[in-house]
């Protein structure tokens, strides 16, 4: 009998275990239901907030652009600013051939260097891809400068293309040693122009810059190079802005070797010669490639609020014709912007706007995306019910 009893005991408390089991499995099964519909909810409520910022931002968008401001599709991320006709006319002349055409527009900048230089650097670019017109050019007129410069700036044209943008970590072996080789036979072509250049001329010099950043020129021979241009010009603003290159962290030098650099070519510039952009580009160059620098407050360092103001005076003395005017205002219209001086940040924008192929806008990974940011912010900021 008190076998049987504890027979049943077992049983029953057997029975219990596996009611509780069951009980245990359910309620797991409903908390799983409930976590699910709240997770569905919740992702539900995150989708529904992103549309509406999404919405909030295509209003906010459409209301800019009914300001008068250019619309995403149609920013132009290749050119820094409107295409001058004149290059458009020369650039279809070469490509069809009519190398003379090409040779007149170079020609026509006289002894403005900096206006050589862009006036070469498209016919450069356009030879980088066919090259027929170029070699044309310098069989009918062996000693001509104006060719030999444009087939040096090809040379090196041609050479960075092998190497391509990207960083050093993602470019190949053999595109560096490409790159290299093509670098030492553009060297050879740019003083072949040096040579045949007037004297007073530095854009065959300048040319070879961007030629001993990639070789790695000691900071001697660099030296050496940068007196050559500036005997003949110390006021180039193309020859600065390459010359900073050089001088960065990321190529051969430092942030204080490069941002020592800009002062030196600010402080050299009268108003209106707009080389107080130098600073401008290393304080850029310097928060680009500093990790633990954030923008929204590095830029407002009183130092580069103070260069920021230095640059809008030098602007405003050198007025629209000075070909550096449009890559002045690019930075202006983007420091100003983190600076939260948003008024002043969208008159730049005004005069900017439409064409973004230039610093700061063309480091980012989309342009476009950067460029729209600062300046739909600012617009939104400066014009109050937007």
């Amino acid at each position: 009998m008190i076998a049987l009893y504890i027979l049943g005991a077992v049983l029953l408390f057997g029975a219990f275990k596996v009611l509780r089991g069951v009980y245990f499995i359910r309620k797991a099964k409903r908390l799983q239901a409930e976590i699910a519909t709240i997770e569905a909810g919740t992702a539900a409520i995150e989708a529904r907030t992103e549309a509406i910022k999404a919405e909030e931002k295509a209003r906010k968008a459409a209301a800019v652009v009914a300001l008068g401001f250019v619309a995403e599709a149609d920013l132009d991320t290749e050119n820094p600013a409107p295409v001058p006709p004149e290059r458009t006319a020369a650039l279809e002349a070469v490509r069809s051939g009519d190398w003379e055409a090409g040779a007149a527009y170079v020609e026509a900048a006289g002894q403005d260097w900096h206006e050589r230089m862009e006036r070469v650097r498209p016919l450069a670019l356009a030879a980088a891809e066919e090259d027929s017109w170029l070699l044309a050019w310098r069989a009918a007129r062996p000693s001509d400068p104006t060719a030999a410069l444009v087939d040096a700036d090809t040379a090196v044209m041609v050479a960075w293309k092998v190497r391509g943008g990207q960083s050093g970590s993602r470019t190949t072996q053999e595109q560096f040693r490409l790159f290299r080789e093509l670098l030492v036979k553009a060297r050879e072509v740019a003083h072949e122009a040096q040579r045949l250049a007037d004297p007073a001329d530095p854009t065959p010099y300048i040319v070879e810059q961007p030629i001993g950043q990639g070789l790695g020129y000691s900071h001697e021979q660099y030296r050496e190079l940068w007196q050559e241009v500036v005997k003949r010009d110390p006021k180039v603003l193309w020859s600065h802005i390459a010359g900073l290159q050089y001088w960065c962290r990321k190529w051969r030098g430092s942030h204080e070797l490069a941002l020592g650099f800009a002062r030196d070519s600010a402080a050299a510039g009268a108003p209106g010669d707009l080389l107080s952009l130098l600073p401008l580009i290393a304080y850029f160059e310097q928060e680009t490639h500093e990790d633990d620098l954030a923008a929204e407050t590095f830029f407002k360092e009183p130092e580069i609020v103070a260069a920021v103001d230095a640059a809008l005076l030098d602007l405003a003395a050198a007025g629209d014709d000075h070909p550096g005017t449009a890559r002045i205002r690019h930075m202006l219209a983007y420091l100003l912007f983190w600076q939260d001086r948003d008024e002043q940040a969208v008159e730049q924008f005004r005069h900017i706007d439409g064409h973004i192929g230039a610093l700061p806008w063309t480091y980012a990974g989309s342009p476009k995306g950067r460029y729209l940011y600062a300046r739909d912010w600012a617009v939104g900021v400066a014009i109050p019910d937007l």
